[in-house]
């Protein structure tokens, strides 16, 4: 059985759409990080980098939501989450890690300035800069999706779990105004049957 350690709201709702996609039975192992049990001496032997989500798959662990992502998408490669073709696996890619480091990076540096960091250590510039930087990237994302419905191909795969939920992190930001390509792929990938709570609910849900 495939465990799943994560949290809702987090980077784990990826790995988790991923798996219901592929109907894959996994077991979900919900790690309370406000009570700090990803500091938990059991925890840090999983990922020492004290985050989620981890996935263990018999002696297999593994952390970095995009790359449980690929994982998954290969081993179960006959549901079709990834292409065959070695061109359309190299845009899969390419679309992956631009989600992870061009569009995610900062998203992560507005939460982190707003919330997370003491407040004596937040810089309300750095919100500014990682705002345009993120609107900066996001046009480009706007262009690739003109006519098209899904990141790569004519077909859903591993990169719309990963990016479609990173668009829906940006529009909780306040990110996607004029970006009517990007807002409309969102509405569709999150009309999916198998598709995961929307952040909005799941932080509301979290707070009570």
């Amino acid at each position: 059985m495939i465990k799943l350690y994560g949290a809702s709201p987090s980077r784990a709702t990826r790995v988790e759409w991923v798996l219901r996609e592929l109907d894959v039975v996994f077991e979900t192992v919900t790690v309370d990080l406000r009570a700090g049990e990803h500091l938990t001496p059991a925890f840090l032997r999983l990922n020492p980098a004290h985050k989620v989500p981890v996935l263990v798959d018999g002696d297999e662990v593994l952390t970095e939501s995009a790359a449980i992502a690929m994982y998954l998408a290969d081993k179960y490669a006959d549901k079709h989450l990834i292409p065959a073709d070695v061109k359309q696996r190299g845009q899969i890619y390419r679309w992956i890690l631009f989600a992870a480091t061009e569009l995610e990076q900062p998203l992560w540096r507005i939460v982190r300035h707003s919330f997370f960091y003491p407040e004596d250590k937040r810089l309300p510039a750095d919100i500014a800069l990682a705002r345009g930087d993120f609107r900066d990237m996001a046009k480009g994302f706007e262009q690739h999706m003109s006519g098209r419905q899904f990141v790569v191909s004519d077909s859903f795969t591993v990169a719309d779990c990963v990016m479609a939920w990173t668009i829906d992190w940006a529009g909780e930001t306040k990110l996607l105004d004029g970006l009517p390509n990007t807002q409309a792929y969102l509405e569709r990938i999150y009309a999916r049957p198998k598709a995961p709570q929307r952040m909005a609910a799941a932080v509301a849900a979290m707070q009570k």
